[in-house]
């Protein structure tokens, strides 16, 4: 049975707008193969589904579905022929930006949401006729946008400080966190670029209860309008430990959390969505209680659980 398998021209599959798609159609069969034409198509779109629960009363018996295009074109490589028997590898080349032509939408970087996605797909396509089945493969390829230029001045004046304490919590702690004294202070960016790592610092400059762990939190809040409300979902997408156990106190700890490329983008908010991040230190005391529950909960924080959350622009 024949079979097609996409190459592109790059091993991470990673392009900007303004570049070439480039790669090879690789067919493998027994026998000769005819066909009416050779296709490669690339598409992107921007998914933004609204799951049930998140929506009202009539829309939480299903679920909300919309599809904005970007990018949809097609390329014949080649006509009407014959391929020859064993392996043929065919070049190809199509042009990823828009050249002016109307019904494209601006590009934005390829992201894995729970409720957004933007993703980004090259098709090639054999026609074979009405009698036999066409032959078709696809691959993703990822999209990643021209950042404007962030001087490193700019990057050290989005640096803040940050303490924690029992008094900057809103939710109620356990007597021991209450009655005793804590202290944890730090530095931390709230701006970052995707492909850097997230640096800071951070003390622990008293604590009257042992400290099990502390953990920095990268959370990803997504935004869809449908109809006249804002639905708006907040999620953790990685968690980070950089201390276990009771640490020492007044050591400076240092903050180092790499962005996961897929299920972060650079903050984006347009018309009908938007994609925003949030960086929330983590610190976990010893208790008896934490042995009885779950993991704590952003919502609802247990009582031997401290945060500290602050906004993180990705760009």
């Amino acid at each position: 049975m024949p079979s097609i398998e996409l190459k592109l021209s790059r091993s991470n599959r990673t392009y900007r707008p303004s570049e070439l798609i480039e790669g090879r159609i690789v067919t493998t069969s027994t026998s000769s193969i005819s066909h009416q034409e050779i296709r490669v198509s690339i598409s992107g779109a921007v998914n933004l589904q609204v799951r049930g629960g998140l929506a009202g009363m009539v829309e939480s018996l299903y679920t909300v579905v919309k599809l904005l295009s970007i990018v949809n074109s097609s390329v014949v490589i080649k006509s009407s022929g014959k391929l020859a028997p064993g392996t043929n590898e065919i070049p190809f080349s199509i042009s990823l930006s828009n050249d002016g032509k109307t019904g494209y939408q601006r590009f934005y970087d390829t992201f894995h949401g729970g409720n957004i996605s933007i993703q980004y797909l090259v098709t090639a396509e054999l026609s074979r006729g009405y009698l036999q089945k066409s032959l078709s493969v696809t691959k993703e390829y990822i999209v990643e946008c021209d950042k404007g230029f962030t001087s490193e001045q700019s990057i050290r004046a989005n640096v803040v400080s940050f303490y924690i304490t029992q008094d900057t919590q809103k939710h109620q702690l356990m007597p021991e966190l209450t009655i005793g004294h804590f202290r944890v202070t730090g530095t931390i960016p709230t701006e970052c670029a995707i492909s850097s790592p997230l640096c800071g610092e951070l003390i622990v400059e008293s604590s009257a209860v042992i400290i099990r762990s502390i953990d920095i939190l990268l959370l990803r809040v997504e935004s869809i309008l449908a109809g006249e409300r804002i639905i708006t979902e907040a999620a953790t997408v990685q968690t980070t430990q950089i201390a276990d156990g009771d640490v020492c106190r007044s050591l400076a700890i240092p903050i180092y959390v790499i962005l996961p490329r897929l299920l972060v983008c650079p903050t984006l908010i347009a018309g009908p969505f938007s994609v925003e991040f949030q960086v929330s230190i983590s610190i976990t005391f010893e208790s008896e209680l934490s042995k009885l529950y779950s993991k704590s909960d952003l919502k609802t924080p247990m009582p031997w659980v401290v945060l500290e959350t602050l906004p993180l622009r990705i760009y």
